[in-house]
């Protein structure tokens, strides 16, 4: 394997995580799922759309078949508002929620990586991260809206290469959807690994992390690095004022989560 030199990002459910709150408002509040619900959509939906994927069939969106199956759960099926719930999953800024800690995780990693970002969104993607302070975590992004490719398509997979001056082999990729990004940067030449917070994969022989936290250890174990520091303290779980801003912005999925 070639000697690893730059990681690349997927942004949704990876750095920023769904503003459930925001999404779910054409849904009566005391009708939103439990985030432990969330997450078992999430893994039923991500088996679904990945075997269509794969099997060269898929007749919806990610996230149309996500809120098709939660509004079956809620005996409540509508096109309207299947429709506008999909419109605010895809509206990048109500990707906005940040972990405890995620700043800190990104300042270690790119002592010793280049890291940059490539995502499916809507052309504002940057803005979102530099909303959630964390923008100038990175030396490009790639925003599908901009660049015109969606993953897994490799010509959004090639350009922040290009932007980066990286060689697929020495690269790797960290997102959360085996058939998108984990497949998608595979095929382009690159290294990946999975994202799984919801734990969609945890039975599959892949290469998986379910934390950025859980991203450090398992770079240091393929590197036979020490160990890592402690975690400080965070300041603040939610999105503060950057401290910077991205050189570039580039491309994305059909905003499956980023």
């Amino acid at each position: 394997m070639a000697n690893r030199r730059f990681i690349f990002f997927d942004v949704g459910n990876t750095l920023l995580f769904p503003n459930r709150t925001r999404m779910l408002a054409p849904l009566p509040a005391e009708r939103h799922p439990t985030l432990e619900r969330w997450q078992a959509l999430e893994r039923r939906t991500k088996h679904e759309f990945d075997a269509g994927m794969t099997g060269g069939k898929v007749d919806h969106g990610f996230w149309w078949t996500f809120h098709t199956h939660l509004l079956e759960e809620l005996g409540a099926l509508d096109d309207g508002v299947r429709t506008a719930l999909v419109e605010n999953t895809q509206d990048s800024a109500n990707w906005d929620q940040i972990l405890p800690g995620t700043r800190d995780a990104l300042e270690r990693i790119r002592r010793d990586y280049a890291t940059a970002v490539i995502s499916n969104a809507d052309g504002r993607i940057d803005a979102v991260l530099r909303r959630c302070g964390i923008a100038d975590c990175f030396q490009s992004i790639t925003d599908s809206g901009i660049v015109g490719h969606e993953k897994p398509h490799p010509a959004i997979f090639e350009a922040a290469l290009r932007e980066m001056k990286a060689a697929p082999a020495e690269s790797l990729y960290v997102g959360d959807v085996y058939s998108v990004d984990y497949l998608g940067a595979r095929n382009a030449g690159m290294q990946a690994v999975l994202f799984d917070v919801a734990g969609a994969y945890r039975e599959q022989d892949l290469p998986r992390v379910g934390s950025l936290r859980e991203l450090e250890g398992w770079l240091r174990d393929e590197s036979g690095s020490s160990p890592l520091p402690s975690l400080r303290t965070p300041e603040s779980g939610g999105c503060g004022n950057p401290t910077g801003s991205s050189r570039k912005a580039g491309a994305g999925k059909p905003w499956h989560s980023g």
